[in-house]
């Protein structure tokens, strides 16, 4: 299926937002996760269904100084 992921289209075989955190390698990792313009929490990532051309941005943290 296509996403818009961080305002790049890409083809992915994912069927939930969590899909697509473990597909980039997140999981586990401190993120924002928002899709179609809805923040979404990590409680909703499993049953957060993603359709074709959704829009997602994965906002992670990185430390550093």
């Amino acid at each position: 299926m296509v996403l818009v992921i961080n305002g790049q289209k890409q083809e992915l075989d994912v069927l939930t937002i969590q899909d697509v955190i473990a597909h980039y390698g997140l999981a586990g990792k401190p993120i924002v996760v928002e899709a179609d313009g809805d923040v979404l929490t990590a409680a909703q990532w499993e049953t957060a269904t993603v359709r074709p051309d959704m829009r997602i941005e994965l906002v992670h943290f990185v430390g550093g100084g």
